[in-house]
C-alpha cells in the first residue's frame, strides 16, 4: 500500500501586527493541514516579497493562500465589523478569482452569527484610500479596498498552481471614515471579528482537500 500524501498547507498572510496578533489569539481547530500564519508588512510590494520567499521554501509547495486582515469598504451601508469575501481580487497588474466564496461566507455566517458578510471584488492601493477615492472605486465594480490582498495572491498565483481567497474585515466604510490604524484596537469591533475568523478558514482548507467527484 502506498504511503498516503502529506496533508496540504495552508498559509494565512496578514500585513499588520495587530492583524496578526489577532489571528494568534484565535480559536484554534484542524485545518486538516500544517498553518503558516505570516506577517508580510504594509503594502503591495512588501506583501509580494514576503509571500513569494515564503512560498519557495519546499515544505509549502502547493500551499493554500488565504489573503485575510483590514479593508476599507466602499459601498455606502458598511460598517466596521462587517466581512468581506473576494469574488476575485484586483490590481494594475490584473485580477485573480478566487476559491471556495459560497463556503467561505457559509462558515463565516456560522461562525459569525449577526455580522453582515459582503462579496464581490476586493482591490488593492497603494495607499490608505480615503474621501472621493472611495467612490471612484467603487464605480469600478469593487466592494473594498485594501494594500495588500492583491498583491498576496497575485504573488500565490505566480509561485505555483494552487488555490488562493481572500476575506477582510472592515474597519472604515463611508459613513465611519477611520482616523488612524491605531483606533482599531482601542473600540471598533473589527479585531474582536478577525480574532474569529479562524474556524471558518480550516474548513475552508478542509473542504479543498476532498476528493471531488
Amino acid at each position: 500500500m502506498s504511503p498516503m500524501p502529506a496533508p496540504a498547507p495552508l498559509l494565512i498572510a496578514c500585513a499588520l501586527g495587530i492583524e496578526h496578533l489577532a489571528l494568534r489569539a484565535g480559536e484554534r481547530g484542524d485545518a486538516g493541514g500544517p498553518v503558516t500564519v505570516l506577517r508580510t508588512g504594509m503594502g503591495p510590494r512588501a506583501a509580494e516579497r514576503s509571500v513569494t520567499r515564503v512560498l519557495a521554501d519546499p515544505a509549502l509547495t502547493g500551499a493554500a493562500v488565504l489573503a485575510t486582515g483590514f479593508c476599507a469598504g466602499l459601498a455606502p451601508g458598511m460598517h466596521p465589523g462587517d466581512l468581506v469575501v473576494a469574488e476575485e481580487t484586483r490590481d494594475p497588474r490584473g485580477s485573480v478569482p478566487c476559491v471556495g466564496t459560497e463556503l467561505l461566507v457559509k462558515e463565516l455566517v456560522r461562525t459569525l452569527p449577526g455580522r453582515t458578510v459582503h462579496t464581490g471584488p476586493l482591490t488593492g492601493s497603494d495607499h490608505v484610500v480615503r474621501g472621493h477615492e472611495r467612490s471612484d472605486l467603487l464605480a469600478t465594480g469593487a466592494i473594498a479596498v485594501d494594500m495588500e490582498s492583491a498583491a498576496t495572491l497575485l504573488s500565490a498565483v505566480r509561485a505555483g498552481e494552487r488555490p488562493v481567497a481572500a476575506v477582510r474585515v472592515v474597519v472604515d466604510a463611508p459613513e465611519h471614515e477611520l482616523v488612524r490604524i491605531g483606533t482599531v484596537r482601542g473600540g471598533i469591533s473589527a479585531f474582536r471579528v478577525l480574532r474569529s475568523v479562524l474556524p471558518a478558514f480550516f474548513e475552508w482548507h478542509r473542504s479543498l482537500l476532498l476528493p471531488r467527484r
